[in-house]
């Protein structure tokens, strides 16, 4: 017989469920809406429901609940800290979830942040398995990171570890919604490649996105011109991931990891026009030994990453 751990992937627009085998295959899924605006409470009931669904289509025993959330979370209190995507702050999703469904729901339910999450996935699963020192990167809306330290997953003394989108890079340079200037997030994440496309359009640069709306300009837009060959979204792209690169070599200096799996929405559309500019930011700043042990790679979990990531931080846990 079986046996599975359920794993949910909660975002600001919905929530996706699966149950997963010790080998990170998917049994069977639920998609439910997140309907973030009808609050707190009505959110958490979604989650229990995606949860009861899957326990009622499994055949074998369940040995946990892993809940990845985009935020800062307390993956020892299972408490949500802040996740602006659903406009949460300090909600105590783990204890919510045992009032909703009782504490024979599951063996163990384990809440941390959706790239935690991802790492894991990656390492148990994906393109890190068999590496012991992993770095988790995410490049889409913000910029995020997880990170495996000797085949151990990584939180620090307060949960704040692998925060690489908040590393400042220029010390003057664009506000960040964190309160700080110049952090990676406002030079390599999606709204940061669009911005930079809308200014040099008003700045008169050709391109052929000028045929857009320069105030509506996406980053998608701008990576489709730059497989096109357009010579300024190309610069653009090149330079969000230089950037991301330059504070990439830090942690190469810093953990000497085995394996970066950049993640998200830019580099997976991108492909090597936005990792080769990476790889050569990286070899340029880092000490060359360290520099030539760190491999990149995309991620090599599809379109259920998060779910099979939520699941792998139940038996991350007991398996360790």
């Amino acid at each position: 017989m079986t046996d599975y751990a359920i794993g949910i992937d909660l975002g600001g627009t919905k929530i996706a469920g699966a149950l997963v085998t010790r080998t990170g295959a998917i049994a069977a899924e639920e998609r439910l809406p997140t309907q973030r605006e009808e609050g707190v409470e009505a959110v958490v009931d979604r989650i229990a429901a995606c949860i009861q669904r899957l326990r009622d289509r499994a055949d074998g025993p369940i040995a946990g609940v892993g809940i990845g959330a985009a935020g800062m979370t307390d993956s020892r209190t299972g408490v949500v800290l802040l996740a602006s995507n659903l406009l949460w702050f300090d909600v105590p999703l783990r204890d919510l979830i045992l009032q909703r469904m009782g504490p024979d729901s599951a063996p163990r339910i384990d809440v941390d942040k959706d790239t935690n999450a991802a790492v894991l996935g990656e390492l148990l699963f994906g393109a890190g398995r068999g590496t012991r020192h992993l770095f988790y990167a995410t490049v889409g809306t913000g910029v995020g990171g997880g990170m495996v330290i000797d085949g151990r997953l990584y939180h620090g003394a307060s949960e704040g570890a692998s925060d690489l989108g908040h590393l400042v890079l220029e010390e003057n340079g664009v506000l960040c919604g964190c309160g700080k200037r110049g952090c990676v997030e406002t030079l390599a994440s999606g709204p940061a490649i669009a911005r930079q496309a809308q200014a040099a359009l008003q700045q008169g640069r050709a391109s052929r996105l000028s045929a857009l709306p320069a105030d509506s300009i996406t980053a998608v837009e701008v990576v489709e011109a730059a497989q096109a060959g357009d010579v300024l979204a190309l610069e653009i792209v090149a330079a969000a991931g230089r950037h991301l690169g330059a504070a990439l070599a830090y942690y190469v200096d810093l953990n000497n990891p085995e394996l970066i799996v950049i993640g998200g929405g830019v580099p997976t559309a991108a492909g090597e026009l936005f990792m080769e500019p990476v790889r050569q930011a990286i070899a340029a700043r880092a000490l060359p030994p360290n520099a030539r042990t760190a491999r990149l790679s995309l991620p090599g979990l599809g379109k259920n990453a998060g779910e099979i990531g939520a699941a792998a931080l139940v038996w991350h846990h007991l398996e360790g």
